[in-house]
């Protein structure tokens, strides 16, 4: 008998990440787990994606984005009663991650009609999902879309990122991956300021998979930058010398966070983040 095929599902919208984030995702995810998988993406542009990945088009959200809100909304299209591609069990993976450890076990904790997130390290004293890894039955929940459509702006104001809304509309309430499995890069990996203008960030032990919410990317830290409004691997000096320049040679508008935004090149990602 032939093994149901892992599926693992990302989403590509727009200009932030290109195509060899969708490439690099597939070649971790081979790296890293056994028996037959397939990645699904849904995206707005094809172009680029290696033939490996099942491609299809992004649903449209049906609404009004709403306005004066941080969340990515569009992922909210994965909550519908059909999405495109896909059936059963999906596990959901930020394309903006870097998977360092094995996957199989992301498919056989819990029950399969589990929603089961990343716990939101910003707020750890709250019970808040952060949407970066997760696993759903797909179709299970279709009022999350519908109830959205019916009022994106009121619930973009009640919640104001996506993943607040989710772990609040799942029905039956949601359940955290063992805390070791899924770290946040700033939060679990980089040295506290000052130090991370010394210690490159570590890669915590038994760390499944590591996600970037809030920057810096992947792409960017393979290069000792925080993002691409400043060189590759600046110096030490020159970084902390921008702080009192034009705000055009900073990292962030803001002198304190340009100053705290350093970071030194990373050989783990260099050696996990590839094709």
């Amino acid at each position: 008998m032939t093994a149901t095929p892992k599926q693992i599902v990302c989403v590509k919208w727009g200009t932030m990440y290109g195509p060899e984030y969708v490439n690099r995702l597939y070649a971790m995810v081979k790296r890293n787990i056994t028996g037959p998988f397939r990645l699904v993406c849904l995206t707005d542009d094809r172009h680029g994606i290696r033939p490996e990945v099942e491609c299809f088009d992004l649903p449209e959200l049906g609404c009004a984005h709403p306005v004066g809100t941080f969340g990515k909304w569009k992922k909210v299209v994965l909550w519908g009663k059909e999405v495109p591609g896909l059936t059963g069990v999906a596990l959901f993976v930020d394309l903006d991650s870097v998977i360092v450890g094995s996957l199989d076990d992301y498919f056989t904790y819990g029950d399969p009609g589990d929603v089961i997130l990343a716990r939101n390290w910003a707020v750890p004293l709250r019970k808040m999902g952060q949407t970066s890894v997760f696993r759903y039955p797909v179709g299970a929940n279709p009022h999350i879309l519908e109830d959205f459509r019916a009022d994106p702006q009121g619930i973009g104001e009640r919640f104001q990122f996506e993943q607040h809304y989710m772990t609040h509309a799942v029905k039956g309430g949601i359940k955290f991956w063992p805390e070791t499995w899924t770290k946040h890069f700033r939060l679990h990996c980089l040295p506290e300021f000052p130090m991370r203008y010394f210690v490159p960030a570590r890669l915590p032990k038994d760390a499944r998979i590591v996600t970037f919410p809030g920057g810096p990317n992947p792409d960017d830290v393979v290069l000792g930058r925080w993002n691409k409004r400043t060189s590759p691997n600046p110096s030490r000096i020159k970084h902390v010398l921008a702080t009192f320049g034009p705000a055009s040679a900073r990292v962030d508008d803001s002198r304190w966070r340009h100053l705290k935004r350093y970071l030194v090149p990373v050989p783990w990602i260099v050696e996990h983040w590839r094709d």
